[in-house]
């Protein structure tokens, strides 16, 4: 396979729809798929008022006709003839694994590329439940997609040289982003350097060290940062937060990486950020 012109995009939440977005920007043929007709009919809106308000800002020159080459259904039968497909469902290892074991099997072309977009679960373990770990690999984004221009490219130790390199030229060259090399390790290059970072802000603010907002404001006006550790955790979903926090400690064991007892109760009330519309801030 020299360029990848089908992609398929399973899952449109936040990170699936802006996955399938800058695909389809880039003139590819994207095939999207939810795991029912609410979540694709919300996928779809989501998927539209992302593009109109990039052609409002006159990002594209049409929405409609990126639009146009998107297509969100139901049936995962319907990526068989995909040549990429990207997993952005929950961050739950075996919700991936069972994912994985499905496109294996319906996915056709053997040279085709079966990638994860998780944040922290290692590759290796999704490659291993399929018949062609040479071609599954990592391409994890980051929120929002059509902003934000780094991609990390995560091979297992199975996977071929040819499908880390078919992956990049279509990060790099297709979706005109920047890609960066990891290791297949739990949290990868970012994760592993900011999440132990939002989970020490979530500890001073759980000891009634500082208030949120001041946390917030320190960084920010202190360190440069764009937003604070609290507000970005709310912006990457407490739940996503959690997880990978989970997924860094099991594999590191290094104290810094569990997640704090805050964390956990808030994700158990459903406090999970900008997408409940509360977390450490609430939101309209």
């Amino acid at each position: 396979m020299t360029a990848i012109e089908r992609v398929g995009v399973v899952g449109c939440g936040l990170m699936g729809a802006g996955i399938a977005e800058v695909a389809a920007r880039a003139g590819k043929d994207v095939l999207v798929v939810e795991s029912g007709d609410a979540a694709a009919k919300a996928g779809r809106a989501r998927l539209e008022k992302s593009l109109s308000r990039a052609a409002d800002r006159g990002k594209i020159a049409s929405a409609e006709e990126v639009l146009e080459r998107i297509t969100v259904g139901t049936d995962l039968e319907a990526l068989a003839d995909r040549e990429l497909v990207v997993e952005a469902i929950v961050e739950d290892e075996a919700a991936k694994t069972e994912l994985f074991r499905a496109l294996d099997r319906i996915v056709t072309s053997p040279d085709a590329i079966l990638a994860s977009n998780t944040s922290s679960i290692p590759i290796m373990k999704l490659a291993t439940v399929t018949e062609r770990p040479t071609h599954v690999m990592g391409i994890h984004f980051f929120n929002p997609v059509p902003v934000l221009s780094l991609v990390e490219l995560v091979p297992s130790l199975l996977t071929a040289t040819e499908t880390t390199e078919l992956a990049r030229a279509f990060v790099h060259e297709d979706l005109g982003k920047h890609a960066i090399d990891s290791q297949d390790r739990a949290g990868f290059v970012v994760n592993a350097l900011l999440i132990p970072f939002v989970l020490s802000a979530i500890r001073m603010l759980e000891s009634g060290f500082a208030t949120a907002e001041d946390i917030d404001e320190g960084l920010v006006r202190g360190a440069a940062h764009p937003q604070g550790p609290l507000a970005l955790a709310d912006l990457i979903g407490l739940d996503t937060t959690k997880a990978v926090a989970e997924s860094l400690y099991e594999e590191f064991k290094e104290p810094l990486y569990a997640p704090p007892p805050l964390l956990a109760r808030m994700v158990d009330a459903g406090l999970l950020g900008r997408k409940t519309g509360r977390g450490f801030y609430t939101y309209a």
